[in-house]
């Protein structure tokens, strides 16, 4: 593309006389005289053929002509700064910017957040958390985690790892519970996905009562309701492990959807977003999640119990249903995010 002869001093010049209104600020912020300044700025209207200020007893104040100007200048300065800050310590620095439901990014990703800077001590990662409704595109996003069946619109979804729902509470209410019929007379918080419950209660058996009452769009507001004796809440219990607020009165998990790292198909991975992926995959390996097969909501719910003996867990078997596990889930708490 053709360019003009651009006077690219004198623009400067200008805009930092713009934004002070002041001929001899410009000039401290330049490191040059005021002459300087007032000169540059007068050549620029020489050459526009235009006046951009108005020289007041007291000041400067700009014209029409001056106001329109000054904007394009601020972002095309602030947009060469940025494109030069990025090849800091003679290196470039690669942009990345990732859309994350808030449950994952806090029960998942930002403990392990420090072995990718590490690893990748040259990508500028930028998390902007979300409650699982995503816009790609409008949000000018590289990617996103996020969780469902995998299957978006114009996406390319790659399985991260599986995130079974069961139940959860305060320790105190789950100490009372000692089977599932138990939950039928406690109130039940529960999420926009309606169909959750009652695939819960329809795996241990029962029939699900009708729901009332609250109606959260996030994973961390349900939880913390939990926590403060409001309810049981219906968490994916791998993002919530280690809040000792909560507890688990029964191993029974349903499958209701796996985490995923998504990307428009319109849009070719740059390097960045590819060593994000690779960590990823890396790390959700290590903890026995990228890999595993994918359970759609077809699929028979995965599921343990904290009553039952060894007869469930026979049955559990057969029905591809994992066994039972004796007595309380492991470990002192469940963990605390947002979203799913």
């Amino acid at each position: 593309m053709i360019r003009p002869n651009l006077p690219l001093n004198a623009l400067r010049a200008f805009e930092a006389a713009a934004r002070h209104l002041s001929f001899t600020r410009a000039a401290e912020e330049l490191c040059v005289t005021q002459a300087a300044v007032s000169h540059q700025v007068k050549g620029l209207e020489e050459n526009l053929g235009l006046r951009l200020f108005r020289r007041l007893p007291r000041g400067l104040a700009l014209t029409d002509e001056g106001l329109a100007l000054l904007p394009v200048l601020e972002e095309s300065f602030g947009r060469i700064g940025a494109a030069l800050g990025r090849f800091e310590g003679g290196h470039y620095h690669a942009a990345l910017t990732v859309g994350v439901v808030g449950t994952f990014a806090l029960g998942w990703l930002l403990p392990r957040l420090a072995g990718f800077q590490a690893a990748h001590p040259f990508i500028d990662l930028r998390l902007l958390t979300n409650n699982n409704r995503v816009d790609l595109a409008g949000e000018g996003l590289d990617c996103a985690i996020r969780f469902g069946d995998g299957a978006w619109h114009g996406t390319e979804a790659t399985r991260l790892l599986a995130a079974p729902l069961a139940p959860v509470c305060t320790p105190g209410l789950a100490a009372r519970l000692r089977r599932p019929a138990d939950l039928l007379g406690q109130p039940l918080l529960r999420s926009y996905r309606t169909e959750e419950w009652s695939r819960w209660f329809a795996a241990a058996g029962l029939a699900g009562p009708a729901l009332r009452g609250i109606v959260f769009d996030s994973s961390l507001a349900m939880a913390e309701a939990a926590a403060q004796g409001l309810g049981v809440a219906l968490l994916p219990v791998r993002m919530f492990a280690h809040d000792p607020r909560l507890a688990r009165p029964f191993a029974l998990e349903v499958a209701a959807g796996e985490y995923w790292l998504t990307r428009l198909r319109s849009k070719p991975p740059t390097p960045a977003m590819q060593a994000f992926q690779a960590w990823l995959l890396h790390e959700s390996a290590r903890g026995g999640g990228a890999g595993e097969a994918v359970v759609d909501g077809g699929a028979e719910p995965g599921l343990g119990h904290r009553h039952g003996g060894d007869a469930a867990a026979a049955v559990g078997r057969a029905l591809g249903i994992q066994p039972a596990q004796p007595g309380k889930q492991p470990g002192g708490g469940l963990g605390r995010v947002a979203g799913r």
